[in-house]
């Protein structure tokens, strides 16, 4: 039952002026059904299991998924259903809300970099750095709580910058052994309205929802703006951009799950061989095992 996709057309490619009006929120689905769909993310879920055990035993690599969306995307459900069958000792989730006060008092990379995964460990961002470059742009009323001196602000070069310190570090931490996998859900305002309306009609979810979310509906063009210009300077080949379409939540797992399997499937991966003295140590050790049998 294994799926193949065709991970380009997801792909924004290095250098690419992303338009999202022409990138589809809907695709046909992947699945034939309900069970089909369960069936192959079950699938997924399990084969990824087996690279996370390979790639924390291996000790080389570190993997960054990183989620941007707008609000009710399903960022929170894929990363739990995508993530289910794999062994919490292994993976990291952070989620990114407003900044501290300690964190105001640092550049807008720091509180990112101090969660970012270990050797042999998959971290996940849902929300990220990429907020910087997002909702700062759209409200650049915060940009004055984070006290960045004047003549580093003034002349509209601020994102520009911000860009490219994303772009370093993103590199930077590719040479050092972290492969970056960043997807932004893509949303239609519409099925967005519907899912806050499922937010408000049905009480369990009301948690969920707030007057905030509305309002931030009024700012959907600064949005689709400020993103299409983040996604294309900023996805590049160690450290690519996918654009899921996301009005189909289970269509949208499935192919989540997929780019990560082709993320893993890229990395040489493997158990760590034992030398010969090693060897001997666990011969020696297996010996003394086997000569307690019956004591």
């Amino acid at each position: 039952m294994q799926l193949s996709i065709d991970h380009h057309a997801f792909l924004v490619r290095e250098g690419e002026k992303v338009n999202l009006s022409k990138r589809p929120t809907l695709v046909d689905p992947l699945y034939r059904s309900k069970t089909h769909c369960k069936e192959m993310l079950t699938e997924h879920v399990e084969q990824l299991s087996k690279f996370q055990d390979v790639h924390y035993a291996d000790n080389r690599y570190s993997v960054l998924l990183v989620f941007q969306a707008m609000d009710a995307a399903g960022k929170d459900s894929i990363i739990r259903h995508v993530m289910s069958g794999v062994n919490p000792q292994g993976c990291q989730v952070f989620s990114f809300k407003h900044p501290s006060a300690e964190e105001l008092e640092h550049d807008f990379l720091w509180r990112s970099y101090r969660c970012l995964p270990e050797r042999g460990r998959i971290g996940i961002f849902n929300r990220s750095y990429y907020e910087e470059v997002l909702i700062v742009r759209v409200h650049p009323e915060i940009l004055q709580a984070q006290r960045i001196p004047l003549e580093l602000t003034n002349g509209g070069k601020v994102w520009e910058q911000r860009y490219k310190s994303i772009v370093e570090m993103e590199h930077h931490l590719h040479r050092n052994g972290t492969r970056i996998v960043k997807f932004f859900l893509h949303l239609s305002k519409e099925e967005q309205r519907k899912r806050f309306l499922h937010r408000i009609d049905e009480p369990s979810k009301n948690w969920k929802f707030s007057s905030a979310d509305v309002e931030e509906r009024k700012y959907w063009k600064e949005y689709m703006a400020a993103y299409e210009e983040c996604l294309s300077v900023t996805s590049t080949k160690h450290a690519p951009w996918y654009i899921v379409p996301a009005d189909d939540k289970a269509n949208a797992r499935l192919i989540v799950s997929q780019l990560i399997l082709h993320t893993f499937s890229e990395l040489s991966l493997s158990y760590p061989a034992a030398n010969e003295r090693r060897k001997k140590e666990l011969s020696d050790i297996r010996q003394k095992l086997m000569e307690e049998k019956g004591v």
